[in-house]
């Protein structure tokens, strides 16, 4: 299992610096976490936020795979839905090419009503086009775009709950959720459509921030972790409030408390990871890069203590969907060649 981070890009109006500067700094922080051996980064995507959370996280990739030499650049997710499966496979293509085989593409159906109303795209379909997206820019990939991409295949990866973890394994691809009740439908999904279980590969995050001193840095991004918590809370009343819905007691409660965000050493942060991934065929786990658009002095210290303290004690627990892959004669664990995932928070994970 290779530990990686998710980047919002998110530049919050309380701390907002000016957007050029913003985007640079955080090219520069994604360029020292390549430097010091980061297995990944990823980028999600939200539209007409206060905040200007990443819009466009694949046209973002294309910066980073410009700037950096080893790190794997995925998205955690592209919203297919809103585009046509020739964009994403055109553009997924390119960053391909560019970082030299680095991408990892995970697809997601969006859920936030005003995003879809912004590309007239109606809401209740977005499974059916985000099983559409995945299908065809499969199939893209292999006759539909110049250039080609440098890997073959292409990883891609879809964030479905539910009883979409079915539906992901009948797709044969990888399933962005950590909730352990979602692995046996996955499996089962993945028999079904005729592909081997013992590919099963799944991943997820944490709302972990790693600091040597964990009660400071808590005093110094609490107004971070809050803003945060209070921006997801927003969209899912926004969600509830669509489907006819009151906003339910729990997610009230869910941002009071933070939503679960924790600032731990990176000891804590070790057997936190290892009780969250227990049992799971995990090749990356993704915690924020940077939570709230905090400071970055406390982001630099959580990559370099994530990287350099926290990383090597999975390196030895290999993706069972990639294990023993390495070339012939090759000294080179093949863990270093498993495929990342994406965020998924604990749910309950139903079956079809």
């Amino acid at each position: 299992m290779q530990i990686g981070f998710l980047a919002d890009v998110r530049n919050p109006p309380p701390f907002e610096r000016p957007w050029a500067q913003h985007y640079g700094r955080t090219l520069e922080l994604i360029e020292e976490a390549d430097r010091l051996g980061a297995a990944a980064i990823f980028f999600g995507e939200h539209h007409r936020t206060d905040d200007g959370y990443l819009p466009q996280p694949l046209t973002f990739a294309a910066a980073v795979a410009a700037r950096t030499t080893r790190i794997r650049i995925g998205t955690e997710i592209l919203i297919a839905p809103l585009r046509h499966p020739q964009h994403i496979a055109e553009e997924a293509a390119v960053v391909d090419v560019l970082s030299g085989g680095r991408l990892e593409l995970g697809l997601g159906a969006g859920y936030v009503p005003k995003e879809f109303d912004a590309f007239d795209v109606e809401r209740d379909d977005r499974f059916r086009l985000l099983d559409r997206a995945v299908a065809e820019v499969q199939q893209r990939f292999v006759d539909g775009v110049t250039p080609k991409p440098v890997q073959d295949p292409v990883p891609i990866w879809v964030g479905y709950f539910g009883r979409g973890a079915r539906r992901a394994g009948r797709l044969g691809v990888g399933l962005l959720s950590l909730v352990p009740s979602c692995l046996e439908p996955y499996r089962q999904g993945l028999v079904e459509g005729g592909h081997d279980p013992a590919t099963a590969r799944m991943s997820g995050g944490m709302d972990l921030v790693v600091a040597r001193d964990p009660e400071r840095t808590w005093a110094a991004i609490e107004p971070h972790i809050r803003y945060q918590a209070a921006a997801y809370s927003a969209l899912r009343d926004e969600v509830e409030v669509h489907e006819g819905r009151e906003p339910s007691e729990q997610a009230r409660l869910g941002s009071a408390s933070y939503g679960g965000y924790a600032v731990v050493t990176p000891e804590e942060a070790i057997e936190r990871i290892r009780k969250r991934t227990d049992g799971l065929p995990v090749g990356y786990l993704t915690p924020w890069m940077s939570v709230g658009g905090m400071p970055d002095e406390f982001v630099e210290e959580h990559i370099r203590l994530t990287v350099t303290e926290v990383a090597p004690a999975f390196r030895d627990v290999c993706d069972p969907a990639r294990a023993g892959r390495a070339d012939e004669g090759s000294r080179e664990c093949p863990v270093r060649r498993c495929r990342p995932r994406s965020i998924g928070r604990p749910t309950r994970c139903g079956t079809e």
